[in-house]
Protein backbone atom coordinates (compact mmCIF):
# COMPACT_ATOMS: atom_id res chain seq x y z
CA UNK A 1 0.00 0.00 0.00
CA UNK A 2 1.36 3.40 -0.98
CA UNK A 3 0.68 6.41 1.21
CA UNK A 4 0.61 9.76 -0.55
CA UNK A 5 3.17 12.15 0.84
CA UNK A 6 2.13 15.77 1.38
CA UNK A 7 4.05 18.20 -0.77
CA UNK A 8 4.41 21.90 -1.19
CA UNK A 9 2.17 23.52 -3.79
CA UNK A 10 3.83 23.71 -7.17
CA UNK A 11 3.72 26.85 -9.25
CA UNK A 12 4.31 27.13 -12.95
CA UNK A 13 8.02 26.84 -13.88
CA UNK A 14 7.83 29.59 -16.51
CA UNK A 15 6.41 32.05 -14.03
CA UNK A 16 8.88 31.00 -11.34
CA UNK A 17 11.69 31.95 -13.74
CA UNK A 18 9.98 35.20 -14.74
CA UNK A 19 9.69 36.24 -11.09
CA UNK A 20 13.34 35.30 -10.36
CA UNK A 21 14.46 37.45 -13.30
CA UNK A 22 12.23 40.32 -12.18
CA UNK A 23 13.65 40.27 -8.66
CA UNK A 24 17.19 40.01 -10.07
CA UNK A 25 16.55 43.20 -12.02
CA UNK A 26 15.10 44.90 -8.95
CA UNK A 27 18.27 44.05 -7.00
CA UNK A 28 20.31 45.78 -9.72
CA UNK A 29 18.30 48.99 -9.47
CA UNK A 30 17.87 48.81 -5.66
CA UNK A 31 19.94 51.97 -4.95
CA UNK A 32 17.74 54.01 -7.30
CA UNK A 33 14.58 52.48 -5.79
CA UNK A 34 15.66 53.43 -2.27
CA UNK A 35 16.30 57.04 -3.26
CA UNK A 36 12.92 57.16 -5.00
CA UNK A 37 11.24 55.66 -1.92
CA UNK A 38 12.81 58.27 0.37
CA UNK A 39 11.31 61.09 -1.70
CA UNK A 40 7.92 59.36 -1.84
CA UNK A 41 7.90 58.49 -5.53
CA UNK A 42 7.10 54.76 -5.35
CA UNK A 43 3.37 54.61 -4.60
CA UNK A 44 2.52 51.66 -2.34
CA UNK A 45 6.16 50.78 -1.63
CA UNK A 46 7.09 50.46 2.04
CA UNK A 47 10.27 49.45 3.83
CA UNK A 48 10.07 46.33 6.00
CA UNK A 49 12.69 45.97 8.73
CA UNK A 50 12.89 42.52 10.31
CA UNK A 51 15.57 40.79 12.40
CA UNK A 52 17.51 38.04 10.64
CA UNK A 53 16.49 34.61 11.89
CA UNK A 54 20.11 33.50 12.39
CA UNK A 55 22.08 36.70 12.99
CA UNK A 56 19.42 38.79 14.70
CA UNK A 57 20.72 41.79 12.72
CA UNK A 58 18.13 44.08 11.20
CA UNK A 59 17.39 43.31 7.54
CA UNK A 60 15.31 45.52 5.32
CA UNK A 61 13.50 45.15 2.03
CA UNK A 62 11.30 47.41 -0.07
CA UNK A 63 7.94 45.86 -0.93
CA UNK A 64 4.35 46.72 -1.71
CA UNK A 65 2.15 47.45 1.32
CA UNK A 66 -1.31 46.28 0.34
CA UNK A 67 -4.47 47.65 1.87
CA UNK A 68 -7.71 45.66 1.91
CA UNK A 69 -10.63 46.89 4.05
CA UNK A 70 -8.31 48.90 6.35
CA UNK A 71 -6.05 45.87 6.84
CA UNK A 72 -2.38 45.68 5.82
CA UNK A 73 -0.80 42.85 3.85
CA UNK A 74 2.58 42.09 2.34
CA UNK A 75 3.71 39.16 0.29
CA UNK A 76 6.13 37.52 -2.07
CA UNK A 77 4.66 36.11 -5.28
CA UNK A 78 7.25 33.41 -5.92
CA UNK A 79 7.23 31.38 -2.72
CA UNK A 80 9.42 31.73 0.36
CA UNK A 81 12.24 34.28 0.29
CA UNK A 82 14.81 35.27 2.92
CA UNK A 83 12.64 38.11 4.20
CA UNK A 84 9.50 35.91 4.44
CA UNK A 85 11.44 33.31 6.45
CA UNK A 86 12.84 36.04 8.71
CA UNK A 87 9.39 37.55 9.24
CA UNK A 88 7.80 34.20 9.99
CA UNK A 89 10.52 33.40 12.53
CA UNK A 90 10.35 36.82 14.22
CA UNK A 91 6.57 37.23 14.12
CA UNK A 92 6.99 40.99 14.14
CA UNK A 93 8.72 43.76 12.25
CA UNK A 94 8.78 47.48 11.63
CA UNK A 95 7.01 48.69 8.52
CA UNK A 96 7.76 52.14 7.14
CA UNK A 97 5.04 53.27 4.73
CA UNK A 98 7.12 56.43 4.23
CA UNK A 99 10.55 57.56 5.33
CA UNK A 100 9.01 59.57 8.19
CA UNK A 101 6.59 56.97 9.61
CA UNK A 102 7.42 53.67 11.29
CA UNK A 103 4.98 51.19 12.80
CA UNK A 104 5.77 48.08 14.85
CA UNK A 105 3.57 45.27 13.53
CA UNK A 106 2.88 41.65 14.32
CA UNK A 107 2.82 39.42 11.26
CA UNK A 108 0.68 36.36 10.65
CA UNK A 109 1.31 34.17 7.64
CA UNK A 110 -1.87 33.62 5.66
CA UNK A 111 -2.96 30.10 4.87
CA UNK A 112 -4.80 29.43 1.61
CA UNK A 113 -8.30 30.83 1.86
CA UNK A 114 -10.45 33.90 1.26
CA UNK A 115 -8.24 36.40 3.15
CA UNK A 116 -5.08 35.35 1.29
CA UNK A 117 -6.96 35.33 -2.03
CA UNK A 118 -8.17 38.90 -1.36
CA UNK A 119 -4.61 40.05 -0.62
CA UNK A 120 -3.35 38.49 -3.85
CA UNK A 121 -6.16 40.10 -5.88
CA UNK A 122 -5.33 43.45 -4.25
CA UNK A 123 -1.71 43.07 -5.34
CA UNK A 124 -2.73 42.99 -9.00
CA UNK A 125 -4.92 46.09 -8.51
CA UNK A 126 -2.61 48.14 -6.30
CA UNK A 127 0.82 47.51 -7.83
CA UNK A 128 1.86 50.23 -10.28
CA UNK A 129 2.57 49.48 -13.94
CA UNK A 130 4.22 47.21 -15.08
CA UNK A 131 4.07 45.12 -11.88
CA UNK A 132 0.28 45.02 -12.01
CA UNK A 133 0.42 43.31 -15.41
CA UNK A 134 2.91 40.72 -14.19
CA UNK A 135 0.74 39.92 -11.15
CA UNK A 136 -2.39 39.59 -13.30
CA UNK A 137 -0.70 37.36 -15.87
CA UNK A 138 0.84 35.07 -13.23
CA UNK A 139 -2.15 34.92 -10.86
CA UNK A 140 -2.44 31.10 -10.89
CA UNK A 141 1.25 30.77 -10.05
CA UNK A 142 1.02 33.36 -7.25
CA UNK A 143 -2.09 31.65 -5.83
CA UNK A 144 -0.20 28.34 -5.78
CA UNK A 145 3.10 29.44 -4.21
CA UNK A 146 2.88 33.06 -2.98
CA UNK A 147 3.69 33.75 0.66
CA UNK A 148 1.51 36.49 2.18
CA UNK A 149 1.21 38.01 5.66
CA UNK A 150 -1.39 40.04 7.50
CA UNK A 151 0.22 42.88 9.45
CA UNK A 152 -1.40 44.17 12.63
CA UNK A 153 -0.10 47.39 14.24
CA UNK A 154 0.97 46.81 17.84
Amino acid sequence: MTIAQPHAPQGQPGWALAWRLTYGFLRLIDPWLRVSWRIGALGITARLEVPGRRSGRSRDVLLGLLRVDDRWYIGHPNGPAAWTRNLEAAGEAVIRPSSSISVLVSATRLEPGPERDAAIRATARQQPFPGNLLYRASRRHVMAVGVYFHLEPR
